[in-house]
């Protein structure tokens, strides 16, 4: 290429199929500051910005031999990048997608471990203020929950009376209602 003569588009294109680093370099001088504030309407983003435009200009030297010779340099120039930038968009929205997916999971873990350890820590005192109960009481109430015994199973086993049976699971859970509320029958209805 002459020093003294700018070239239009299709005189860069031809010789840029040639392998001209030169008319490469015109290209990019012409065309970065143009396409920059092109993409930068859709990207704010400074630095993705330059990164497109890296790209852009990188996909133009590796794909030079196989320009066809009747494109418009601006054309394909501007569809690249809207190209470009239009991918890097749907995967910032897919990474979003995934970042929010990841965060519940995170949340939904943590609420899930505090139940858990809630739950334990529940079951814990509860056992202990069953432990608590009278001897006889604790026994009634343990082969009920248990052993999953009826009132009659439970009289006969221990030699006592269905209605003695009755007003010790009776007491068991007006004494341990008193200590955890509704809780404790929530706890007793699930787990037996």
């Amino acid at each position: 290429m002459p020093a003294n003569q700018v070239p239009d588009d299709q005189q860069l294109l031809a010789l840029l199929k040639k392998g001209d680093e030169t008319a490469y370099t015109e290209i990019y001088k012409k065309y970065w500051a143009i396409l920059s504030r092109h993409a930068r309407r859709m990207i704010p983003d400074e630095a993705e910005v330059s990164d497109i435009l890296q790209e852009v200009f990188l996909a133009l030297w590796n794909k030079h031999p196989d320009l066809g010779e009747n494109i418009s340099l601006s054309g394909y120039l501007y569809t690249t990048v809207r190209n470009k930038v239009l991918n890097r968009v749907d995967h910032d929205k897919v990474k979003a997608r995934y970042m929010a997916s990841l965060e519940t999971y995170i949340e939904k873990a943590s609420y899930e471990a505090d139940a858990t350890i809630r739950e334990k820590q529940l079951k814990a005192l509860i056992e202990q203020e069953i432990a608590a109960l009278p001897p006889q009481m604790r026994a009634v109430f343990e082969l009920s929950r248990n052993s999953e015994l009826s009132y009659k199973e439970i009289a006969e086993q221990l030699g006592i009376s269905e209605n003695t049976v009755r007003n010790h699971i009776s007491r068991a859970i007006k004494i341990l209602r008193g200590k955890f509320g509704v809780l404790v029958t929530i706890y007793l209805f699930l787990n037996s």
